[in-house]
């Protein structure tokens, strides 16, 4: 039975929603039949997020409907999980075409290694979820108060290694994924029994599922391209002899906060110990477990387990796990990281094959960058993996297809690694405007610009291919991971962000407010004179975000209860 450690507290509106959902039906079905409007309902469009669609709205032409006393532009995004970030050609071209069959043309790669679709109407919304589907790739939980699409890495440096870190993160993906049908009877026609309507409990979530969203990875040292540090539960994998020997655990990351609101923050999550690949499923369920029976249900901006751990402590969290689990975590492995940047170009793997790493801006491909990857798609076998840096590597090439990739990508005249700075090519940028409702600035549609001023600086001082970290957000939610960018922006009003510094590029450092709600003008004046100083005064090796804290540009933040200081 779960327990509700906060009876005494007032169950937050969207508790109230999920109980009276009938494990996620709702009304969806009767607002997907409704042609009087392009939306659907508030409760309805809580519940949909569980099966991988938001209903939003083109805020740039909100204002013109307003006036002429429209209804707004209603249309849906539409998140495809894609366990591991690693998909077929076959499934690639599947979501490539419905992105033009349905939605707005453009394919969104996400910072969960997932695809987003943008601008599909509520008439088309069915269908598309159901070609989806069709693609053997789904849409169930990609949102929601649930598990997320699990992460594993892109960017291997022992191929044997990535093919066992994707099993696990596959594992824990189906081992997580909800049970109820409503999916499969709203979006796929479903055959309809005699236990539809009855309120059958969820196996690992229950009735009412987990008070917020959980996001898991799976990370292979050196390179932390998943940002494990930023998830609810992470596994590093510890390797001998080219095989993972076992995973040591994390809990309690998480970046989202509010502003003006101290007691929300950033946090990275805490290493609590080792466990067997044979043991990381049952320990993945048991830690949503926790979270499921202790985690804030009154108040959504403290709902997240890293909040649950902080109230709690992280001891009483791993004596809670291994009372549940039956045997005790064994004590953490050694691991060191050193990067969360991506592998670019061509890269030969331990097995022969080679794979090629291409930077998208914002992770959006359109026009010749979608032909490009779809030519590939349809005549050279390989594998593609969507990276955590909103990127692609294109995998298992054989010697035979690589002049064939360089010459599609030059057909198509696709901007390679090669002609872009280490800057650009380490940058993150969530959607933002115009279709994101809690966008307080423009991300997506602004970062590119800055960049390309902050190149003509970086190009003088030498640090054109110096690998610095910048990450753009809309809003404090942190979709982005800006907590974690050596340069990290924030939007805090139309035109107004939050200037962050010194986070590591190691992924194990959070960075610190350097100046609030500036302009752009102001961001390129503050940051040129320490790009002056950081190509002057670095020492051989350093990183810019490091820099930053050793010349005392901002303090050192070391967890998340440290931001606001």
């Amino acid at each position: 039975m779960i327990s509700d450690p906060e009876k005494s507290k007032k169950l937050s509106k969207n508790e109230g929603i999920k109980e009276k959902s009938n494990f996620l039906r709702g009304t969806i079905l009767d607002g997907l039949s409704d042609t009087s409007t392009g939306s659907i309902s508030a409760d309805d469009a809580q519940l949909t997020k569980f099966h991988g669609t938001y209903l939003q709205d083109n805020r740039d032409e909100r204002a013109a409907l307003l006036k002429e006393k429209k209804e707004k532009a209603f249309s849906f995004m539409i998140r495809v999980r894609v366990p591991g970030g690693v998909c077929t050609p076959k499934q690639w071209l599947g979501i490539d075409q419905l992105c033009n069959k349905f939605g707005d043309q453009s394919l969104k790669i996400t910072t969960r290694q997932a695809f987003q679709l943008y601008g599909v109407v509520k008439k088309n919304l069915k269908q598309t979820m159901k070609e989806i589907n069709d693609t053997l790739l789904d849409t169930l939980a990609a949102c929601g108060d649930v598990n997320r699409n699990v992460m594993s890495p892109s960017n291997p440096f022992e191929s044997a290694l990535h093919g066992q870190a994707l099993n696990l993160a596959q594992q824990i993906h189906d081992h997580l994924t909800p049970s109820t049908s409503a999916y499969a009877e709203i979006w796929l026609d479903g055959e309809k029994t005699a236990a539809i309507g009855e309120e059958v409990e969820e196996p690992i979530y229950g009735k009412t599922y987990l008070p917020r969203k959980f996001k898991i990875a799976v990370a292979l040292p050196p390179r932390n391209d998943v940002d494990v540090f930023s998830n609810c539960l992470g596994y590093v994998g510890i390797s001998e002899n080219n095989k993972i020997v076992g995973y040591n655990v994390l809990v309690g990351g998480g970046l989202g906060m509010t502003h003006g609101k101290t007691t929300t923050f950033p946090r990275l999550a805490d290493v609590i110990g080792f466990c067997t690949p044979e043991q990381a499923v049952q320990v993945a369920e048991e830690v949503v477990k926790i979270q499921r029976d202790f985690g804030d249900r009154s108040d959504r901006r403290h709902a997240r387990l890293k909040y649950t751990i902080e109230d709690r402590g992280v001891e009483w969290f791993k004596e809670e796990l291994n009372q549940r689990l039956g045997w005790d975590l064994e004590p953490a492995r050694d691991f060191l990281f050193e990067s969360t940047t991506d592998r670019y170009g061509w890269n030969q793997d331990a097995d022969g094959s080679w794979t090629y790493g291409l930077f998208f801006e914002g992770g959006r491909l359109r026009d010749k960058s979608k032909l490009a990857i779809r030519e590939i798609a349809s005549c050279i076998p390989c594998e593609f993996r969507l990276t955590a840096n909103q990127n692609l590597v294109i995998a298992r090439i054989s010697n035979e297809d690589k002049g064939k990739i360089d010459e599609i990508l030059a057909k198509h005249s696709v901007l390679l690694p090669s002609d872009l700075s280490g800057l650009r090519l380490n940058s993150i940028a969530c959607t933002a405007l115009p279709t994101c409702s809690l966008a307080l600035a423009e991300s997506e549609r602004y970062l590119p610009h800055l960049i390309d001023e902050l190149d003509a600086i970086i190009d003088g001082l030498g640090l054109r291919d110096e690998s610095i970290a910048i990450r753009s957000t809309g809003c404090p939610n942190g979709c982005g991971r800006p907590y974690l960018g050596e340069i990290g922006l924030v939007g805090k009003a139309p035109g107004k962000y939050n200037l962050y510094l010194g986070a590591g590029l190691d992924g194990t450092r959070l960075n610190k407010l350097y100046k609030p709600a500036i302009t752009h003008e102001e961001i390129v004046a503050e940051l040129r004179p320490l790009l002056v100083d950081y190509s002057k005064n670095r020492v051989e090796g350093e990183r810019f975000g490091n820099f930053c804290i050793r010349k005392s540009y901002v303090k050192e933040t070391d967890q998340g209860s440290d931001f606001h200081e």
